[in-house]
């Protein structure tokens, strides 16, 4: 009874997930390339906060499983709140892992490759500042699991971001060094029963902002969130253990970051 009734809650969670995110106008796959490989995001554009030089724009780095469903669900949302919003493709068009060891497999090669992720990043990022609605001086980047160390990632390498939101993303890196770079203004969103974000890395994400002074930052954990605490797929994904789709720190860390990147962008 009590898988019966988990699997109903799920279900529901997903078809409001879906609902909030009514079809803007001008949503659809855009194909783009790094260098001769094709990689296909998604752009939403909905009624686009107005601007002198345009709407502020918002690009989307996806979770290990590559850009799915849910980050295009997620693109329409943020849509909805006036941002014209690209989701990249890190992995390459077509290449979306369907187990946990594929996804393990393709999210590694860009863990040991800072180099590549970032020219993967810049690809998606130069795509997003070349949309003719976009301001290209208010760009912000969301990221989720993996993304959100992409995310970071690009904020670190000194790229031109204005807000940088990671949800419930990786926080570890291997240039700590390289935080002085930032010139984003940082948001962190965690579960506190986050296993794979454990405290000891997010207690080296502390130190190594102690270490970069000057940058903004916030950081807000949510009691009893485990991992992917946003995403109501993850009840109908096998190999996502230690994740959990947690219905109130969903709707809380989504308020708190559609506030902040309305006051940042």
């Amino acid at each position: 009874m009590a898988v019966v009734v988990v699997g109903a809650v799920v279900t529901i969670a997903i078809l409001t997930f879906e609902q909030r995110a009514l079809e803007p106008i001008g949503s659809g796959p855009v194909v783009y390339n790094d260098g001769d490989l094709p990689l296909e995001g998604y752009l939403a554009v909905g009624k686009p906060k107005a601007g002198p030089a345009g709407a502020p724009g918002v690009l989307i780095v996806h979770q290990w499983q590559g850009l799915t469903r849910y980050e295009r669900t997620r693109a329409r949302l943020l849509a909805a709140e006036g941002y014209v919003v690209f989701a990249a493709d890190v992995y390459g068009q077509g290449i979306r892992p369907m187990t946990e060891e594929e996804a393990e497999a393709e999210s590694a090669k860009y863990y040991e490759n800072t180099d590549l992720l970032l020219r993967r990043l810049n690809a998606a990022l130069e795509t997003l500042k070349a949309n003719p609605l976009v301001d290209p001086a208010r760009i912000g980047s969301v990221g989720y699991c993996f993304g959100g160390m992409g995310a970071l990632e690009l904020a670190r390498s000194g790229a031109d971001l204005k807000a940088v939101v990671s949800v419930h993303g990786t926080l570890k890196t291997k240039h700590p060094e390289k935080a002085k770079n930032i010139k984003a203004e940082l948001l962190l969103l965690h579960g506190t029963r986050d296993p794979w974000v454990p405290l000891e890395e997010v207690d080296g994400f502390f130190e190594e902002m102690r270490g970069a002074p000057d940058v903004k930052w916030r950081f807000t954990a949510y009691g009893g969130a485990y991992h992917a605490f946003t995403s109501p797929f993850v009840g109908d994904n096998p190999f996502y253990s230690g994740a959990a789709y947690h219905p109130e720190a969903d709707r809380r860390s989504w308020n708190e970051m559609v506030r902040f990147l309305d006051e940042v962008l």
